[in-house]
């Protein structure tokens, strides 16, 4: 590391959990984010000032007024911008020593497993079961580590999946065949948290370099929920179904 990189990482750097070490692998990794939304867009910061290495974003999404309440990379300015355009700029102000590769589609099954080629971990931040699902089969397929980011009115919840291993569940063992049906509430309908949202994005954020770092326990079959009407957070132990059509085989 360059003196600017010692003195910018320093405070990894001193936690004896990750140290200079540790501070490497982060600076050398590779992640996807899915999503640059209310989960996207502060989990983007947190990494991106980590030193994340190397970022791929998948948005086809343009910044609206609405989005400003929980969206915090983006300003009135932004309005009518792609979102990972505006993301990619302000993430290369916020750290000129990371690489951003902005994607202006949505992730979609005409994607292949070259998508995650040399990607260390994957974050999903997006808002339908229907993408979400995919992304676990991909990240199966490719043996890739996945982090599930969901946010809804005043609850989140934060999940860390590696369904290739043979005890360990996957995306699909937690919501089976969910589906979005046309009916379906959504952000929009129902509202959000703003806070919540960068929380629960946070806590997502942390658990990619827990899973690049390897500091703590194990995440593997735990799903953290958070409540903030109460407040209170627990976690939640899954087990792997034997029937799941993605990774039982």
């Amino acid at each position: 590391m360059t003196d600017k990189q010692l003195e910018r990482y320093a405070r990894h750097i001193v936690l004896k959990d990750i140290g200079a070490v540790g501070q490497q692998k982060i600076m050398s990794a590779h992640i996807l984010v899915v999503g640059a939304g209310g989960i996207g867009c502060p989990a983007l910061q947190s990494l991106a000032a980590a030193g994340i290495g190397k970022i791929t974003l998948f948005d086809d999404d343009i910044v609206s007024l609405s989005n400003l309440q929980r969206q915090i990379l983006f300003t009135e300015n932004d309005i009518g911008k792609f979102k990972v355009d505006v993301a990619t700029q302000r993430l290369k102000q916020l750290n000129p020593d990371i690489e951003i590769v902005p994607i202006k589609k949505r992730l979609t099954a005409q994607h292949d497993r070259s998508i995650l080629d040399d990607v260390d971990v994957v974050l999903d931040g997006c808002d339908n079961f229907a993408t979400r699902l995919l992304i676990n089969d991909l990240c199966i397929e490719t043996k890739t580590p996945l982090v599930s980011a969901a946010i809804g009115q005043f609850q989140g919840q934060v999940g860390s999946f590696f369904g290739w291993q043979e005890a360990a569940p996957c995306y699909r063992c937690f919501v089976g065949d969910a589906f979005d049906a046309e009916d379906c509430d959504t952000c929009s309908d129902v509202g959000v948290l703003g806070a919540m949202c960068a929380m629960i994005a946070n806590f997502a954020a942390m658990e990619v370099i827990r899973l690049i770092t390897n500091f703590g326990e194990s995440p593997m079959g735990k799903i953290h929920i958070i409540d903030g009407l109460k407040p209170a957070m627990r976690a939640m132990k899954l087990t792997k179904d034997p029937s799941c059509k993605s990774c039982s085989a």
